[in-house]
């Protein structure tokens, strides 16, 4: 009925050339039609109207044939302009057929679409804004078109619509960004192009808060920088920048749903993002306050990586961000969480920067410093951490890891269970203890105090079960002593251990671990000028004893009494009747050395030097004096020391006690460690020697079986197992 109607208000000729091939037959129908339809709003005919669209709709823009389907829009725009004011109430009908067009196979039906939007657009103006989320949707399909005549139309489409969005009262910011949430990872660079206009002219509107939307289409702005288009960088990138102002000069602002995406953009495979990003974190730990403070470890995870990044720029900004950061005191009530950030900070001890690395030590440091008892629950797997990166191939690393071992060791228990830990490690890696072992001792005695470092290094090393780590490991601290210069004080008071209750304590405390190297021992009596003592030991030693590993130790030790530390004994020998015993030990220790060495001829050529001495005339001399023996024995710090046998019938106690160190006992004790040692060695040279034999067994009786087999024609079945074999 309605389509009657219509037929009847339009005259035929009309409608046949709405339908025209030609744009101008088209044109001028349309012209015809408008005057039509304003005669009927004048007159308020309103269904006449309806009948007119309907027509226009049915049989025109849904028409299988294109020349109609462009004719039916022009001729919805032409009934658009006829309505002028009234046409709002007709909008419902007018605008979805030509939405649909939008989607027209035919790449001129489009080009159409786009005109008759524009012509309605242009009369109806805000009262269009309710398509305005179904008119966005076609117009980001469109801007993509494959003909450039339909992205050009759209284009000029796109600017009346962004006109009356931005002068309207009527809009939907929450309705729009849905959709503009969807549309922001599109990879099509002509909708990137759309999209950040959109997002440009939207936040120019003062009555629109795009800034409070920000999360919602963020990550998709940070996005577009990593684009093959500069033109669509620079856009995005200028976008930023206005929004990053706006948050600055903002009282309002959702630092934390951000401060997510800035994290995982800073580390983006593109430098441009990675730098923007950290450049909005920078300014965000500046601006967050207490909102990002649950944030600080994510942060932190972005930051550390970033500090060697290979651009300089990134860098620079990273450090800025991270000194920032770690200035801020904030407070586990505000959120702040110490295990998330300890963590990150242990993670990083693993990357492959060094930079990287320093700066996670750092934040140990400083989390220890202001959070230490939430840090102490996390104990034994800082621990760990740290005892690895002992490992690292960088001084100032290792440096740093010992300074936050100190920081823990601050507490006695925490103190203890470091050396212990530290000794694991030195028993698992024994490259650690051969490359860095120095290094870590004694920057250890220096944060730490030198006599309680090696206090409990000692008592550890006594009851240790490994008899060769022990020796090792006591050889290690043994060289560390003699040559380090930051025990130099721990030296001094061993050479006062026959006189001095320190000294004797120390003394104590260390023989007992020593006693697991002979060669330690004698270096240790040598120090503590317990010479009479080093005799006797040097005296004690047996074959088994004498080996390259020990004559290895001896050389060096012949080098080091050469040395500013050993310059004492060496006055000494120019009074070889008051230091008998120094002489004895030290030609003690030129026989056991090879003659051909360089060892021997040192000392050799040192004990030459050594005023001339009769040991017969010194006796003599001492025994006509009338002195007693206990004057001569350690006296004056090393001890006048002669060599008589008389004089031990006349005090057999005085050779064993000295200051209440007695020697007897200290000798046996070193006796009975060296023989744990020798039963040691035995028993592994014996299980060396039966798995040798064993081989060679199984290798003889083999060998008449391959005789045999070899004799014997072979068979199928030996062909069969060949084969396999």
């Amino acid at each position: 009925m309605a389509t009657a109607e219509a037929l009847y208000l339009i005259p035929a000729a009309v409608l046949r050339n709405l339908s025209d091939k030609l744009y101008e037959k088209r044109k001028n129908a349309a012209l015809e039609l408008e005057g039509i339809v304003k005669q009927l709003a004048v007159a308020g005919d309103h269904d006449k109207i309806t009948a007119v669209i309907n027509l226009l709709t049915n049989e025109y823009t849904y028409s299988p044939q294109a020349n109609h389907r462009k004719g039916g829009l022009i001729g919805l725009a032409a009934v658009t302009v006829g309505l002028t004011s009234e046409a709002a109430q007709h909008l419902e009908q007018i605008v979805p057929p030509v939405l649909n067009s939008f989607s027209d196979q035919d790449s001129r039906v489009r080009y159409y679409a786009c005109e008759a939007l524009y012509n309605i657009a242009k009369v109806v103006r805000g009262d269009f804004i309710v398509f305005f989320n179904q008119i966005f949707d076609a117009l980001c399909k469109l801007s993509a078109d494959s003909d450039a005549n339909v992205q050009s139309a759209a284009h000029l489409l796109d600017r009346l619509v962004k006109d009356i969005v931005t002068e309207s009262d009527q809009f939907s910011i929450e309705e729009f960004i849905p959709l503009l949430r969807e549309r922001m990872n599109v990879l099509n660079p002509y909708v990137r192009q759309f999209l950040v206009g959109w997002i440009t002219v939207l936040d120019s509107v003062p009555d629109i808060d795009m800034l409070g939307f920000l999360p919602d289409f963020l990550d998709g702005l940070f996005n577009m920088l990593s684009d093959n288009s500069h033109e669509i960088r620079q856009q995005a990138d200028s976008a930023l920048s206005e929004f990053l102002q706006e948050i600055k000069n903002s009282p309002s602002v959702d630092y934390g749903r951000m401060a997510e995406i800035l994290v995982q953009r800073a580390g983006s495979q593109d430098e441009f993002t990675r730098l923007t990003a950290i450049t909005w974190i920078n300014e965000f730990v500046k601006l967050g306050g207490d909102q990002l403070v649950p944030y600080y470890a994510d942060i932190l995870g972005a930051i550390l990586p970033c500090i060697s990044d290979k651009e300089e720029k990134i860098r620079v900004v990273a450090r800025e961000t991270n000194e920032e950061l770690r200035g801020i005191e904030a407070d586990t009530a505000e959120g702040f969480d110490v295990g998330a950030i300890l963590s990150i900070a242990m993670r990083q001890m693993s990357s492959e920067w060094e930079a990287t690395r320093i700066e996670a030590l750092h934040w140990m440091s400083t989390l220890l410093n202001r959070h230490r008892s939430e840090v102490l629950v996390f104990l034994n797997d800082v621990l760990e951490t740290l005892l690895k990166a002992l490992s690292d191939p960088s001084d100032e690393v290792v440096l740093l890891v010992l300074k936050v071992h100190a920081c823990i060791a601050e507490d006695p228990q925490h103190f203890r269970q470091l050396v212990v830990f530290l000794v694991h490690n030195f028993q698992l890696d024994h490259s650690l203890l051969e490359k860095r072992g120095a290094l870590i001792i004694r920057r250890l005695c220096v944060l730490l105090d030198a006599e309680r470092v090696y206090r409990e290094l000692s008592t550890i090393l006594e009851g240790e079960s490994d008899l060769d780590f022990a020796s090792i490991m006591v050889q290690a601290l043994n060289l560390i002593l003699l040559t380090a210069s930051e025990l130099s004080d721990l030296r001094d008071l061993l050479k006062q251990s026959l006189v001095n209750a320190d000294g004797k304590n120390l003394f104590l405390s260390l023989y007992a671990s020593w006693c697991h190297s002979p060669m330690a021992i004698i270096s240790l009596c040598l120090l503590a000028q317990a010479y009479q003592h080093a005799s006797s030991v040097i005296h004690l030693l047996v074959e088994e004893d004498i080996n390259v590993k020990f004559l290895v130790q001896l050389d060096k030790l012949i080098h080091l009494l050469e040395t500013p530390t050993f310059a004492y004994l060496r006055l000494q020998l120019l009074e070889p009747g008051r230091y008998i015993w120094l002489l004895k030990a030290l030609y003690g220790l030129l026989m056991l050395l090879p003659q051909q060495s360089a060892a021997f001829k040192i000392l050799r050529t040192r004990l030459k030097t050594v005023p001339s001495y009769s040991f017969k005339e010194e006796s003599i001399r001492r025994i006509s004096s009338g002195i007693p023996y206990s004057q001569f024995n350690y006296g004056g710090g090393g001890g006048s020391q002669t060599l008589e046998e008389g004089d031990l019938n006349e005090n057999p106690n005085s050779l064993d006690m000295h200051n209440g160190i007695n020697f007897a006992s200290k000798l046996q004790q070193f006796q009975q460690i060296q023989k744990q040692h020798h039963l040691h060695s035995k028993s592994q040279t014996q299980s060396r020697f039966v798995s040798t034999s064993s081989a060679k067994d199984i290798q003889i009786a083999e060998e008449p079986k391959r005789s045999a087999d070899l004799n014997r024609p072979p068979s199928r079945s030996s062909h069969k197992g060949l084969g396999q074999m």
